[in-house]
């Protein structure tokens, strides 16, 4: 885990864990989540300094469904984004965010997609935030180059 801070990079500004952690809550507001009523929001940090947001969205059979984090990555990579520093997360059950809403499995392994191993993700806690890198949650990860081509 890594101490919350501000961003390194000179293209990010003034952009600091928390400041991406309130952008995260403000996106959260826009989840579509009636079956399980969790609300999770995405705050993405583009190298250049843009941010890209998304929320979850339920569908009734589930399996569509579609988390925030993947919400906000493609979103950016859509738009031809593919360089990421960062990235909020702020979730909880009924909108009481009183501990970490860690990204699942999925989402894990789209960041392993797109991002470095030392792409920050930062955990709205009920005192500030925990900041840990994709290395932290997903060891061993697969990736492109375990792809034969």
């Amino acid at each position: 885990m890594t101490e919350p801070k501000e961003m390194s990079t000179a293209a990010s500004g003034e952009m600091t864990d928390l400041r991406l952690i309130e952008l995260a809550d403000r996106a959260r507001e826009a989840s579509y989540s009636p079956y399980s009523c969790f609300s999770v929001g995405a705050a993405l940090l583009c190298a250049d300094g843009r941010v890209y947001t998304g929320a979850n969205i339920e569908v009734s059979s589930y399996t569509p469904t579609i988390c925030a984090e993947r919400v906000a990555i493609f979103k950016a990579v859509n738009d031809g984004v593919r360089d990421f520093t960062a990235i909020a997360i702020s979730g909880g059950p009924h909108g009481d965010v009183t501990y970490s809403c860690s990204p699942c499995g999925v989402c894990r392994q789209v960041m392993a997609e797109f991002c470095s191993p030392d792409f920050r993700i930062i955990l709205k806690t009920e005192d500030g935030c925990a900041a840990y890198t994709l290395a932290d949650l997903l060891p061993l990860a697969f990736g492109k180059g375990d792809l034969k081509k």
